[in-house]
């Protein structure tokens, strides 16, 4: 099968994308009045853009790649990463968190840890995740500049640039709410360049069994050929079942800054619970558009390992994209690429902004300014932002998978965080500074334990599996740390509690209003258990 090389149509297909990605952005910036609305787009949003923009911001190119990365290394194992990897814990967050969050009429994370804990906690929140969200643009830059450099032939600097400048400029235009709209265009855009992809795949391949049939039998399975517990094999059970199902996943979907964001973006408070599980019904069957392409290449890219040359997984999508796509789609496919990547860059730089302007600049910098002020001071930091990830971009370098990459990060942060809410939002003894040397010793322990694999004093049978333990190692210790803290340290009031701590109002029955919200989450829960066994 020949490879497509862009031609003049296909150009003007991308071309065309872009420009509609800066009108988008123009057209936004009228309706922000405020730093909360330019920044945050606080109940600005209707419930189904919100839902869409929480799927499409984890749809965005660096997962559509990483994901396809994924499975061309570790064949259907990646489909953990949806399923025991993501609908569980959106389902979670929706039935408990989302109405701890809203009673407590926090507007980030960060603020809520403020509120449950003390302002040391959200300050360290806050730096760790600055510098989490600069590191992760710079891994969607990096594959934007990938794609750049397989397609046009630029040099990677190059590509890198072309990224972060179109990025700027649409965010400084319209900001959170310009990136939530261009989130939609983005999911558009990517079901219309990679559905026909999937079927051309599966077409050549006579289906899904055709597919799989040159796969070793270990990774055509979910379960069945994993072991329970290895330092050898790829993956195992263990690691899967409590790194990625509950320390990763929960400390992901449930804590993570851009997600919180764009849930609380739905204008009514009864609408914000439904967020999560509509964009759960989509994430059920996302991996067909991701996953595919990836397990077409497994072949291919096996090949490239026995001949000696060390595979790039990460060029899996861009490959089957060129291998199937005729002039026309070949552009479309190219624009679903660019649009997910430059998608994932700004809302990470949108992340970084809001992070440091609602959550360090103004409360702990300066109190008593204009919203003009603080307008500015997110554009700047926008820019500062987009530096940063043109920076991160050659760290990303360093990895043939990105998700191996992105899952180490997670593993760092959100895994101790995770820690952290579980027992402010479920407990009332644990105390505020326990909140705060909880996480920090979660992330020291996460950051000594991939050190500890780096330099060989632990081994793995692959970088995600050492991910996936080092997750589970930070969030225990976390847990352990914070409840020993709390018996040294001083409890606040109780009475102070209120709206911070769920109340498990699901015990004394399910209301008018909640039972479509608790029958979604039923129906998500027995389709994700019926896909688990189906692929077992």
């Amino acid at each position: 099968m020949h490879a497509t090389v862009a031609n003049s149509f296909d150009i003007a297909i991308v071309c065309a994308y872009f420009a509609l990605t800066l009108l988008i952005g123009y057209r936004s910036r009228r309706n922000a009045t405020n730093s909360a609305q330019y920044l945050n787009a606080t109940r600005a949003m209707p419930m189904w853009v919100a839902a869409l923009s929480f799927l499409a911001v984890n749809l965005s190119g660096m997962e559509m790649i990483g994901f396809s990365a994924l499975s061309a290394e570790y064949g259907v194992s990646a489909l953990h990463f949806y399923w025991i990897g993501a609908i569980p814990a959106m389902i979670f967050l929706a039935l408990f968190m989302v109405p701890i969050y809203l009673r407590s009429r926090a507007q980030s994370v960060p603020e809520f840890l403020h509120l449950r804990f003390n302002s040391q906690t959200r300050l360290l929140n806050c730096i760790s995740m600055l510098v989490a969200s600069a590191l992760l643009a710079g891994i969607s830059l990096y594959a934007m500049a990938l794609t750049l450099c397989s397609f046009f032939g630029w040099n990677f600097f190059a590509g890198t640039l072309v990224g972060g400048l179109l990025t700027l400029i649409y965010l400084i235009l319209g900001g959170l709410r310009a990136t939530i709209y261009n989130e939609l265009l983005q999911l558009t855009i990517v079901l219309a360049g990679l559905v026909p992809l999937a079927i051309l795949i599966l077409t050549a391949s006579h289906g899904i069994h055709g597919l799989l049939a040159p796969l070793p039998v270990a990774s055509q399975h979910l379960w069945r050929e994993m072991p329970l517990t290895s330092h050898t094999a790829p993956l195992d059970q263990i690691g899967v079942a409590m790194g990625l199902g509950f320390v990763l996943s929960f400390g992901y979907w449930c804590t993570d800054f851009r997600l919180i964001q764009r849930t609380l973006t739905a204008q009514q408070g009864r609408e914000v619970r439904m967020v999560p599980l509509i964009a759960a019904a989509g994430k059920m069957f996302v991996p067909l558009l991701v996953i595919v392409p990836g397990l077409a290449a497994f072949t291919l890219l096996a090949h490239a390992g026995q001949e000696g040359k060390l595979p790039n997984y990460n060029q899996a999508l861009p490959w089957m994209i060129s291998r199937y796509y005729g002039h026309g789609l070949f552009g479309l496919g190219l624009a679903a690429m660019l649009a997910g990547l430059i998608s994932g860059v700004a809302g990470n730089v949108a992340a970084f902004s809001s992070l440091w302007t609602q959550e360090i600049y103004r409360p702990y910098l300066a109190q008593a300014r204009t919203e003009k002020h603080y307008i500015l001071i997110g554009k700047s930091s926008m820019a500062v932002g987009v530096i940063l990830s043109i920076a991160a971009a050659f760290i990303a370098l360093r990895f043939k998978n990105l998700m191996d990459y992105v899952q180490l990060l997670f593993s760092l942060f959100n895994a101790p965080l995770f820690a952290v809410f579980l027992l402010g939002m479920f407990t009332r003894w644990a105390t505020p500074w326990a909140g705060f040397w909880g996480l920090l010793i979660g992330v020291f322990i996460g950051i000594a334990h991939q050190a500890a694999v780096r330099v060989g004093m632990l081994s793995y049978g692959s970088q995600m599996s050492a991910n996936f333990y080092g997750a589970i190692y930070a969030w225990l210790v976390s847990i352990l740390s914070i409840a020993a803290i709390s018996r040294w340290t001083v409890a606040r009031d109780t009475a102070e509690f209120d709206g911070l701590v769920c109340r498990f109002e699901f015990l004394s029955g399910i209301s008018r209003r909640t039972r479509p919200v608790f029958t979604l989450a039923l129906l998500l829960a027995a389709v994700c258990l019926l896909l688990n066994f189906w692929f077992r």
